[in-house]
C-alpha cells in the first residue's frame, strides 16, 4: 500500500507537507533525479525512491 497516491510529484509536493518537508532534506542532485522519476505520486513512493538511492550510493 503506498497511501494517497497524486497524479505526479508536484501534485504531492503541493498537497502532503510531510512530504514537502521530506523533499527539502533532500540535495538538490536527489531531488532533481525524483523530479525526473514519473512513478513518485505519494510520500511512501518518495521515501522508497530516496532509500533506493541512498542504498546505491546516489544520496550521503
Amino acid at each position: 500500500m503506498y497511501g494517497v497516491e497524486y497524479l505526479c510529484l508536484t501534485e504531492l509536493l503541493d498537497q502532503d507537507p510531510s512530504a514537502y518537508e521530506f523533499f527539502l532534506t533532500l540535495s538538490p542532485e536527489a531531488r532533481a533525479l525524483l523530479e525526473d522519476d514519473d512513478s513518485v505520486t505519494s510520500f511512501v513512493r518518495l521515501q522508497s525512491k530516496a532509500a533506493q538511492m541512498r542504498s546505491a550510493g546516489l544520496l550521503d
